[in-house]
């Protein structure tokens, strides 16, 4: 699966590694519905850099379609909320 992190890149990630990502994303979503703005802050950045940990770098002139597309590390609650699905930015 390609990942495209907004204004960074993207990365080639195992599927297997979905599961360990939907924890994140699920704890992202539960913060940014009570509105815990520094929980969230803290939970995007885990799952950024989780993404980055478990998935290889595409060099920066590839240009693949992205299966699943992250906010940037700053964006905002409601930057994020536009992104959201039913399920969260990740889909299950």
């Amino acid at each position: 699966m390609i990942v495209r992190i907004m204004g960074e890149g993207q990365v080639r990630l195992a599927d297997d590694h979905l599961a360990e990502l939907d924890e994140l994303d699920d704890e992202l979503l539960a913060e940014m519905e009570k509105g815990d703005g520094p929980g969230f802050r803290r939970t995007l950045s885990a799952l950024l850099t989780k993404v980055r940990e478990l998935g290889e770098p595409l060099p920066d002139d590839a240009l693949e379609p992205s299966e699943l597309i992250l906010p940037a590390p700053d964006a905002g609650l409601d930057d994020v909320r536009a992104m959201l699905s039913d399920d969260g930015l990740i889909p299950n």
